[in-house]
């Protein structure tokens, strides 16, 4: 009976710490969505003002962009398991302080873009750290690479579908503020799971415990090796011509996405259909055939042709959502499009994670990623 009884109990342990990652990550998701949806129509509703909601977003934004690539060499000198806990931590702390001080009736308008910005500032390590965890994890399961990406991508989909849909619910029956309660509870559950369910596995590289023991004399010496720590994952894009056109064609998409996301949309629903659950469904339409698209990518993705496969998700997943809500406001069939175009839309995150996992060096992952 030990021969049959073992390898299953075996395999079981092994793939324990990477369905909690996934877990971690829908979880964390789920709460991402809730904001993302609630903070813009928080905004309109008190405000009534594009502007202000623009404002937002790009502080939202910035502090991501920013925290992504300054914070990626800490991730790895902390290593990935805790840095992830940390950053769930101090995130929750920071989104748990803008329905407190609303409840207080103290949240002006410029503390609610700070508490926005160091969200978004403590939030993205972690994304990062997990990330960097998969394909050690991948290893430690035996599972295929791109089968692994898909189903981590396929997580933050899938809590589109859930979040985006329960956010335009709680926000008609229950108000903004309350869900960013809701979401900073979630980085709460996120850090006990990756803190209690995840090993650290990852081996500190060479380069990083030589740079650690190093002495270093003063803050300026300090900042500069932190500096040509972090200009490595850099240097290694600009080398690397593959992942360096990825990216190109990555800070076009977001832009677009971002401005459709956080701007165009709400506005748009909210001028010509004047209710939040009709954006949590079409954001929901996209998350849930992006999900099935991730499905179907982790099934036959390593069998498919990379370059094809990423320009055909991108020309049918991109621009038809801008045209429909531009000439057809028409909510069936924009419920639709969304579907269709997340269906393609799936297939792109994992393909390109995968290709990363490849290629970049194991001590480099979350400054290579931050950088991303």
């Amino acid at each position: 009976m030990d021969p049959v009884v073992q390898p299953a109990t075996t395999t079981a342990l092994q793939r324990a710490p990477l369905y909690a990652l996934f877990a971690a990550n829908a979880i964390s998701a789920v709460g991402d969505v809730l904001t993302f949806l609630a903070i813009p129509w928080f905004v309109l509703q008190t405000t009534g003002s594009i502007t202000k909601t623009g404002i937002t977003a790009f502080f939202a934004t910035a502090s991501i962009a920013l925290s992504a690539f300054f914070g990626s060499a800490l991730v790895d000198r902390l290593g990935y398991k805790r840095a992830s806990v940390v950053s769930d931590l101090l995130s929750a702390a920071g989104v748990a302080c803008i329905p407190l001080l609303y409840a207080l009736g103290r949240l002006a308008f410029w503390e609610l873009l700070a508490l926005v910005f160091l969200a978004g500032l403590f939030t993205t390590p972690g994304g990062t750290a997990r990330a960097a965890l998969v394909p050690d994890l991948a290893e430690r399961a035996r599972m295929r690479l791109e089968r692994v990406s898909a189903a981590t991508d396929g997580t933050t989909r899938i809590s589109s579908f859930i979040g985006a849909p329960l956010a335009g619910v709680l926000i008609a029956f229950t108000g903004t503020s309350n869900l960013l309660w809701i979401d900073a509870a979630t980085f709460v559950v996120s850090a006990a799971m990756i803190g209690l369910a995840v090993p650290a596995l990852r081996p500190m590289s060479a380069a990083v415990i030589a740079q650690a023991a190093a002495p270093v004399r003063g803050v300026r010496g300090r900042v500069r090796v932190y500096l040509a720590d972090i200009s490595q994952g850099a240097r290694f894009i600009w080398r690397d011509h593959l992942i360096l056109s990825i990216i190109g064609v990555i800070m076009v998409t977001n832009l677009l996405d971002a401005a459709y996301g956080s701007v165009l949309a709400p506005v748009f629903i909210k001028r010509v259909f004047g209710n939040a659950i009709v954006l949590g469904g079409l954001v929901a339409a996209l998350g849930g055939a992006a999900f099935l698209g991730t499905v179907v990518f982790g099934a036959i993705g390593h069998r498919l042709p990379r370059r094809l496969t990423l320009g055909v998700s991108y020309t049918i997943g991109g621009g038809t959502r801008f045209l429909a809500l531009a000439l057809i406001p028409f909510v069936p069939a924009l419920l639709a499009i969304q579907a269709v175009s997340g269906f393609f839309i799936g297939a792109i995150n994992p393909l390109v994670d995968t290709v990363a996992y490849e290629r970049i060096p194991v001590g480099m992952r979350a400054r290579v990623f931050g950088t991303i």
